[in-house]
C-alpha cells in the first residue's frame, strides 16, 4: 500500500495524458497554450505501466486528465487499458467537453465509469467570455443525452470567481434541481501564472457552506476513493452540490491523491517544488522497480501544501496537471 509518512493511503491516481489545452480560461490559460517542452507524452505502454505498477500498490481509481485529455485521439484506448487493470475498480475522466457530443460513447464503450465537465457559467456569453469558446450548448447537449443513455455518474466543475460568476450562483443550483447530478464549487487557487487574477477573483467557500447548511442541505459521507470535495445532498434536488475548499484548515489532511505528469513525472502535491522524474522505470513491463521508487519517494510528502503562505510550487497553470 502506498502510505507516506503521516499514515495517509494513496487509492487515487490523477493521471495527466496531455498539457495541451484549446481553451483560454481566464485563470488558467487567458492567453492559450504556450508549448514551453517537446510534446513526447507518456505513450500508451508507459500509461499502462504507471496504472499496473500504482494498483499493485493499491490505487484502486484513475482520473485521467490533461490540459484537455480528449485532444488526444487514443483517449478511448487509454481508457481501456486503465479500466482492464487488475485492481482499478473506476476510471474516471475530466475534460471541457468541446467534442463530448461526438465522443462520450466511444469513452463510456471503452469503460468509462465517471465523467466530469468544467462548466464557469450557464449563461453562453459568459461561458464565452471566460473560456474563449462559444461551445456551452453544444456541451449542455451532449450531457443531456449522456444521462438518456444511462451514464449516472456525471459531475461538473465550477472555478469561483468573484466578477464571472460569484454573483449568480441560482443558476447553478437550478441546473441540479431535476439533473442527478453532482455540481462541485472550486476555490480559485492561486499559481505562478495567475496572481494577480487572483487577488481580484478569489472567492471562499465557506460562506457558501453556511448559506447550504442553513437552507437544509446536509454533508454526505466520503468514500475512501473519493476526490476533496465535501458533498451536500437536498431532499427537493436530484443533484448534489460539493465544495472543494483548498484553503479551508486540514484540507490536506484527507489527502489520498498522487499525480503523473503527461512527461511522466511524480508530483506528490499539486503544489509541490518539482515533479520527480520516474519514466526511466516505465521502459519495462517488468514494474517492480518503478513501485520500488514510488514507495521510496512518496517518504518526501510534505503534510500540507503552503497556499496560505502564497506558495504555489512549480504550478505554473493547472493545465500543467490537471488540478
Amino acid at each position: 500500500m502506498l502510505t507516506d509518512t503521516f499514515g495517509r493511503r494513496f487509492y487515487y491516481l490523477r493521471l495527466s495524458i496531455t498539457d495541451v489545452c484549446n481553451f483560454r480560461c481566464q485563470y488558467c490559460l487567458p492567453d492559450g497554450y504556450q508549448c514551453e517542452h517537446d510534446r513526447q507524452f507518456l505513450s500508451l505502454d508507459e500509461i499502462s505501466r504507471t496504472v499496473r505498477g500504482f494498483a499493485r500498490l493499491g490505487t484502486e481509481k484513475v482520473r485521467i486528465t490533461g490540459g484537455e485529455p480528449a485532444l488526444r485521439k487514443d483517449l478511448p484506448e487509454i481508457i481501456s487499458r486503465c479500466k482492464q487493470t487488475p485492481g482499478i475498480n473506476t476510471v474516471a475522466l475530466t475534460t471541457n467537453g468541446f467534442n463530448m457530443d461526438s465522443q462520450y460513447q466511444h469513452w463510456f464503450d471503452a469503460g468509462l465509469d465517471a465523467l466530469n465537465i468544467s462548466i464557469d457559467s450557464f449563461e453562453p456569453r459568459q461561458f464565452a467570455a471566460i473560456t474563449g469558446k462559444d461551445k456551452l450548448d453544444s456541451i449542455l447537449s451532449a450531457i443531456d443525452n449522456a444521462l438518456t443513455t444511462g451514464f449516472s455518474q456525471i459531475k461538473i466543475n465550477t472555478v469561483l470567481m468573484r466578477e464571472y460568476n460569484a454573483h449568480d450562483l441560482q443558476q447553478f443550483f437550478n441546473y441540479v434541481k431535476d439533473k442527478p447530478i453532482s455540481l462541485r464549487f472550486i476555490e480559485l487557487m492561486k499559481t505562478g501564472d495567475n496572481g494577480d487574477f487572483y487577488q481580484r477573483q478569489h472567492v471562499s467557500g465557506q460562506q457558501l457552506k453556511n448559506q447550504l447548511l442553513a437552507n437544509g442541505w446536509i454533508q454526505q459521507v466520503r468514500d475512501k476513493t473519493a476526490g476533496p470535495a465535501e458533498v451536500y445532498r437536498h431532499p427537493d434536488y436530484r443533484g448534489t452540490i460539493g465544495l472543494i475548499m483548498p484553503y479551508a484548515k486540514d484540507f490536506c489532511a484527507s489527502c489520498n491523491r498522487l499525480r503523473i505528469s503527461s512527461l511522466g513525472k511524480l508530483h506528490l502535491c499539486l503544489f509541490s517544488d518539482q515533479g520527480l522524474d520516474i519514466r526511466q522505470y516505465l521502459q519495462s513491463d517488468d514494474t517492480r522497480e518503478f513501485e520500488q521508487q514510488l514507495v521510496a519517494l512518496l517518504q518526501d510528502k510534505k503534510v500540507s501544501h503552503f497556499l496560505h503562505d502564497g506558495y504555489s510550487g512549480a504550478t505554473k497553470h493547472l493545465s500543467m496537471l490537471g488540478g
